[in-house]
């Protein structure tokens, strides 16, 4: 056996589990296993540094890294619209209305994979695939380098940041992924509520929990501690023509599958779905309540729910408490000229 042939079955092995959600058990999974770990992950060969997190942050907000010099990462992922933008879909280069909803990034330091379809393994990587993408942002990472090189502001940058590494296509990813390695939220109710407070939340909350975890069985999906399984699902979205992780891995269960997104900080995020879909969270709960409505390549987990009115309230009042009550303060860099 190649090592190709054996990683490709060990993916599929990975996927079929996620799929059908048999990692939580409904009803056993403690509260406390949602507490996420003090230390966020990065590789050994890009520890976050405050000069890597500051380059980053200036290339996230400069839109000089795209091929109009109009848009820039943060135009997607805006920090006052929890790192999205508000919108059913992405707009993109020459602004070109996209077929996918733009991904918060919060907490996606804790992902092992992303986007929507999992194209990406790690953030190094998914930070120079929106700049490359014709539809997105339409850079040139020659042209981008060539332009950061002729800065004297940023050349001091990156051998501050990455010393004796240069200007390069590694260095821009690597700085970028620094930054958005510090896109963490883990103060909301919940985690209060989780770490020991037990006035945090009400009981409205705690009831939904209990739901979150048993009938709604939500966490079959939504695993501890980031609210993903980093699995793939089709949830029956209605009219749906995307292949989602089909595309990538042409496996039958993935025709129409998608990443499961994490819920901190979820009120922030709408609209909902790989296509925003739904504007508000009560239609999202009463998506999952009637089972989905497209029934073909169904994750089996999706099914109806027989959710009361008063279940449905409680199960969104858990969720608005999953948002971190304090605002995100992002001190916009000043860019080299």
């Amino acid at each position: 056996m190649t090592f190709r042939g054996h990683h490709l079955r060990v993916t599929v092995f990975c996927l079929f589990v996620g799929i059908v959600g048999t990692a939580m058990a409904v009803g056993q999974v403690s509260k406390r296993a949602f507490l996420l770990p003090a230390e966020v992950p990065a590789p050994a060969n890009n520890k976050v540094t405050p000069e890597r997190t500051e380059l980053g942050k200036m290339l996230f907000f400069d839109p000089r890294l795209s091929g109009s010099a109009r848009i820039s990462c943060a135009s997607c992922h805006n920090p006052t619209m929890g790192w999205s933008d508000a919108l059913p879909t992405a707009v993109g280069d020459e602004r070109q209305v996209l077929s996918r909803a733009t991904p918060s990034i919060v907490n996606a330091a804790y992902n092992d994979v992303l986007m929507w379809d999992g194209r990406f393994r790690t953030l190094e990587e998914q930070s120079l695939g929106p700049i490359r993408a014709p539809s997105e942002m339409h850079g040139s990472m020659e042209e981008i380098i060539a332009k950061l090189k002729r800065s004297p502001g940023y050349t001091e940058e990156f051998d501050r940041a990455y010393p004796g590494e240069g200007v390069t296509s590694e260095t821009i990813a690597k700085a970028i992924a620094s930054f958005e390695r510090t896109v963490i939220t883990r103060d909301s109710p919940f985690d209060q509520w989780i770490a020991g407070n037990k006035s945090a939340i009400g009981d409205s909350a705690e009831r939904g929990f209990a739901l979150f975890i048993g009938k709604a069985n939500c966490v079959a999906c939504h695993q501890p501690p980031n609210f993903t399984d980093q699995g793939f699902h089709n949830i029956g979205v209605r009219g749906n023509q995307d292949d989602g992780r089909f595309a990538k891995v042409p496996i039958r269960v993935l025709k129409g599958a998608f990443k499961t997104p994490s819920l901190r900080d979820v009120t922030l995020t709408a609209p909902y779905m790989h296509n925003g879909a739904y504007q508000t969270l009560p239609e999202v709960i009463d998506h999952y309540n009637r089972g989905g409505d497209e029934k073909a390549n169904l994750d089996p987990n999706i099914k109806p729910l027989g959710l009361t009115v008063q279940e449905k309230k409680d199960l969104a009042t858990l969720l608005e408490s999953l948002t971190a009550k304090a605002s995100v303060v992002v001190n916009l860099p000043t860019l080299p000229q």
